[in-house]
């Protein structure tokens, strides 16, 4: 399709859009996810946060949740799946399926949450202007990598040697290395990058890390990951190595620390989206609002059993400790 005869799909659908709310339709909103959000807590802030805008979850809307379980090359096929069920906009959790959505389709509006890096990965032309019909909330920037590693070095003073879990076609990923091994030389860290894609990569990342002996284990950022939490916390204890993730929920697991914005943050947000879009505001017109706060999370339990006695200057700075 020509990119004149999709915009004009589009208007004609929020058009179309505009008539259905003042007619009380129920709108089908799919929501492609690795974990189950639907039923769950996050979905639950996301039905309270959509009442509290007027809409009420049977009503007025109703929501899929379409899983593809951490296997990316299966998100084409769930895209396809979504546009050919003809659903009135779809939310995506993270970078794959945003961007097996986008390919999929040019006419249904696409929000995204938690997104690393939207215009690296191609998803968007600008925070301020995202064009398409894509927009929605992420844009970390290879910076949160760099802090990471500076707080895990702070955690671990001794470590030289730290393991990165790492999915080189992930464009934030590949963005950090320069940052990354830059701040690394200034903190005398050897880093090793561990190639990890899917959860079926999982067992031969610990063989290898287990084999390099590193130090420290840092965990860059993919939507699969939240639900390996405790398969990793199991790990990295019986490694006794201090790890650090950008996911804060994964510390109740038993990871040592987490540095990163919160996820239902983000959810709260959605339905701001939501709300405008499907009242026939162009996705494109609607900027891409990036993280506003960071949070230090850290497991003391976890820095017990490792053996890790953590500074009090970093505990001091921590916004949630687990005890």
């Amino acid at each position: 399709m020509h990119r004149r005869d999709a915009l004009a799909v589009l208007l004609a659908s929020l058009a179309a859009s505009r008539a259905a709310w003042a007619q009380g339709k129920v709108y089908r909103i799919a929501w492609l996810s690795g974990t189950a959000v639907v039923p769950g807590p996050m979905y639950d802030v996301f039905v309270a946060a959509m009442r509290d805008l007027g809409w009420v979850e049977g009503r007025n809307y109703s929501v899929d949740n379409l899983l593809y379980e951490g296997h990316s090359e299966r998100l084409a096929v769930i895209a396809a799946d979504a546009v050919a069920r003809k659903f009135d906009l779809i939310i995506c959790a993270g970078t794959p399926p945003t961007v097996a959505a986008k390919k999929a389709t040019s006419t249904i509006p696409i929000v995204f949450y938690f997104l690393g890096d939207p215009i690296g990965s191609g998803v968007v032309a600008s925070f301020a202007h995202p064009g398409g019909n894509v927009t929605g909330l992420g844009g970390l920037g290879p910076g949160i990598y760099t802090k990471m590693l500076e707080l895990l070095k702070e955690a671990a003073p001794k470590a030289t040697r730290v393991a990165m879990l790492v999915n080189s076609t992930f464009s934030l990923h590949a963005g950090f290395f320069a940052d990354a091994e830059a701040a690394a030389r200034l903190m005398r860290l050897t880093l090793r990058p561990v190639e990890v894609r899917s959860p079926d990569d999982m067992d031969s990342a610990f063989a290898t890390v287990k084999r390099e002996k590193p130090d420290a284990l840092l965990i860059l950022g993919q939507p699969f990951l939240v639900g390996q939490g405790p398969r990793v916390a199991k790990f990295a204890i019986e490694q006794r190595l201090p790890t650090m993730v950008p996911f804060e929920g994964v510390v109740n697991d038993g990871i040592l620390m987490s540095y990163g914005s919160r996820l239902i943050d983000d959810i709260r947000r959605i339905p701001h989206y939501v709300d405008r879009i499907l009242k026939g505001t162009p996705p494109g017109e609607l900027p891409v609002e990036q993280p506003t706060r960071f949070y230090l999370t850290v497991n003391l339990k976890t820095a017990k059993a490792i053996g890790l006695m953590l500074p009090a200057s970093l505990l001091s700075r921590a916004d949630v400790v687990i005890e």
